[in-house]
């Protein structure tokens, strides 16, 4: 997958008019085997040029699960799954065989692309291995410090926060869909529940925690685009189930404070220079889709949320080419600076998969 010219012709948008966003969706899945690729067991570099690959990055090869079914459902090419079935076997490898660790989110993330994967392959054996995360994840999680809900790490039992509650919620509506046991519902809504009365404000922002330091304070120094993008992606999943309409406006509201916030100019600029930030705008993409595709294209709602969608990848697009490929930084108003985190791709891909999507439906 390492040539972008060896993609399959872009699918054409309605009226047989031909898709470039397709492509260049195409372009940053391959730029990020381009970029990043590299032998097994290791699979993707945590950076380019290639530096410390010394952290085992469990949740970034979650997110490359999602984004290589998102290439399958969009292109319904083979290779996608296949590259999505063999980074679900990387990251069991390198986890010594286990699907758990001590982050409550990370097990999350990995158990919502298993949920996926399991749709994509009419398999069994990744849903299952999403409900024994799940399980997993109420035992030994699962508390009432500060209000029930789940914990961020088997470490900081009493340090709550909408990386960890966000996912749940998200797995817990699709587990009920695919099995309606009230366990799902019940635990799933109990942790909405408790992210719009602790952590959202009036205004639908979403703080990121409560708590870190065992004196009950909010971090509201972190303003990160994840945690709207889970708080979005959960109402919308939990009103797939429920059907209460105050579910999308509670979406909705974050969405667009999200956007008047976090990207004042169409752009959101970088989050922090860890690693992990650089995955945290993808996530912000992954579930704007899910409430576009809720509201419908056509509602006035969803005209600010296409427009930020389109703007901010026009911008990347402009900044990201590079000797034929592209390779995103942090920041997508101006080239990335090196060295580039992977994680950092992997938001570029979600952002473009989305745009491919919006304009095949316009």
């Amino acid at each position: 997958m390492d040539n972008p010219n060896s993609a399959a012709p872009s699918p054409a948008a309605p009226g047989g008019r031909p898709n470039p966003w397709s492509d260049r969706a195409d372009l940053a899945q391959r730029s990020l085997d381009h970029f990043f690729g590299t032998a097994e067991p290791q699979l993707l570099d945590n950076t380019y040029p290639v530096g410390d690959n010394s952290t085992f990055n469990y949740w970034w090869l979650a997110h490359v699960i999602d984004a290589r079914l998102d290439a399958f459902d969009r292109t319904g090419d083979q290779e996608w799954l296949t590259a999505a079935e063999a980074t679900t076997a990387n990251l069991r490898a390198r986890n010594e065989g286990s699907l758990f660790n001590d982050y409550f989110d990370d097990m999350l993330w990995y158990a919502l692309a298993l949920e996926r994967l399991a749709r994509a392959t009419g398999r069994t054996e990744p849903l299952d291995d999403a409900r024994a995360i799940w399980e997993h994840v109420v035992e030994h999680g699962w508390n009432d410090t500060h209000g029930a809900s789940v914990a961020w790490r088997k470490q900081q039992l009493y340090y709550k926060n909408t990386p960890a509650n966000g996912p749940f919620a998200i797995l817990s509506a699709r587990l009920h869909g695919h099995e309606p046991d009230p366990k799902y519902l019940d635990h799933g809504t109990v942790a909405f529940d408790w992210i719009t009365a602790t952590l959202v404000g009036p205004d639908g922002f979403v703080e990121d925690g409560i708590n870190r330091e065992g004196d009950g304070r909010i971090d509201t120094q972190w303003r990160f685009t994840y945690n709207q993008g889970l708080y979005i992606g959960a109402a919308v999943a939990l009103d797939g189930v429920l059907h209460e309409p105050e579910l999308v406006g509670r979406a909705l509201r974050t969405a667009t404070t999200a956007i008047a916030e976090l990207a004042p100019d169409g752009v959101v600029g970088s989050e922090g220079g860890g690693g992990d930030e650089g995955l945290f705008k993808g996530v912000l993409y992954r579930y704007l889709g899910t409430l576009l595709d809720r509201i419908g294209l056509t509602s006035p709602d969803a005209a600010p949320l296409v427009d930020f969608v389109r703007t901010s990848t026009d911008r990347l697009w402009e900044t990201s080419r590079r000797d034929g490929y592209l390779l995103a930084g942090g920041d997508w108003r101006r080239p990335a600076e090196l060295p580039v985190f992977y994680s950092s791709q992997l938001s570029a891909v979600m952002a473009l998969e989305l745009r491919a999507s919006l304009e095949a439906r316009r």
